[in-house]
């Protein structure tokens, strides 16, 4: 990777400085949710999605599983964020155990609603364990129901990337090239799987470029909330997490408030890294908690934007 003159002396700062000093604020943030199970979860979202909005998020994403409930409770908390904010709403959707025209009928129900862009995923399989199987009437691949969100409308679409590979690939070659396939079947961007090290992305976008991608990749970032949650979520996905970090929150489940900061500094060095390696768009995975996503967007310049894009709960 060739690094220009600015971003030299940014890698220079980040080394030589403190770490956060005098930063822009001129990082892009985004951050996903996922839809709330019962009344208590639904008002800790809408107080996380509260607290995130005045920094200007340039989109907020609800995620999505496959079964009638799910896909019912995404679609109320997507359509609800469309109609009582002003930040863009993006839905998750996938093409897991649906139809063609069922996603049709899902995707027509969000353009209605005003929502926009939508992150196409072709989804886990509904029980751990088991491979994907295509609905025999759905779609075989997420650059599939790319192109068939396109026939659709016009949407924004986002789809995702794993610095460290999907586990289901043969080889990081594939696996950029099936990435490249959901750019061409008409992706904005993508957003990438959660990691742990810098170089890791660094890498990752390097064959990306080199393999002709020119959609933004975006990082996706998880603050380590729960140390057990984040070794599974891990181990699904195929995400390493480094000796170190195991060691660092070592003896820290009966201490949540140091647990808190210690993962909003691990956590906001990374990001800080990236930003030194010219990235600007980050999209953080909040586990429904705005804690620690604020934490790290305050240390990178973000600041609340009073009066702006607020959220107007209903009495």
């Amino acid at each position: 990777m060739t690094l220009s003159v600015t971003e030299l002396e940014e890698a220079r700062c980040a080394l030589d400085a403190p770490l956060f000093a005098d930063l822009a604020g001129d990082a892009r943030v985004s951050f996903e949710f996922f839809p709330p199970k019962t009344e208590k979860m639904e008002a800790a979202l809408w107080s996380a999605i509260s607290a995130l909005l005045p920094l200007e998020p340039d989109f907020v994403s609800v995620t999505y599983g496959a079964g009638g409930s799910t896909r019912e409770r995404t679609h109320a908390t997507v359509a609800r964020i469309a109609a009582e904010t002003t930040v863009p709403a993006a839905a998750h959707l996938t093409c897991v155990d649906a139809s063609k025209d069922e996603i049709a009928e899902v995707a027509r129900a969000y353009w209605d609603a005003g929502v926009r862009h939508i992150v196409a995923l072709r989804g886990d399989p509904p029980r751990e364990g088991e491979q994907f199987v295509p609905h025999p009437q759905g779609y075989q691949s997420a650059a599939d129901l790319v192109a068939g969100l396109s026939r659709i409308a016009p949407f924004e679409i986002s789809v995702a990337a794993y610095p460290e590979m999907h586990p289901e690939a043969t080889c990081a070659d594939t696996d950029i090239d099936n990435l490249k396939r959901k750019i061409d079947a008409g992706a904005t961007r993508a957003i990438t799987q959660f990691f742990f090290s810098p170089d890791a992305y660094f890498r990752f976008r390097d064959r990306a470029v080199a393999a002709g991608i020119t959609a933004d990749l975006l990082p996706g970032i998880l603050p380590v909330s729960n140390v057990a949650q984040t070794r599974k979520f891990a181990a699904m996905c195929g995400a390493a997490i480094p000796p170190w970090m195991d060691r660092l929150f070592d003896g820290l489940d009966d201490h949540p408030g140091t647990r808190q900061l210690v993962a909003a500094t691990v956590a906001a060095e990374m990001c800080r890294k990236l930003y030194a390696g010219g990235v600007r768009d980050l999209h953080f995975y909040t586990l429904n908690r705005a804690e620690l996503a604020y934490a790290i967007c305050h240390l990178l310049g973000k600041r609340p934007v009073v009066g702006e894009r607020t959220l107007e709960l209903a009495a």
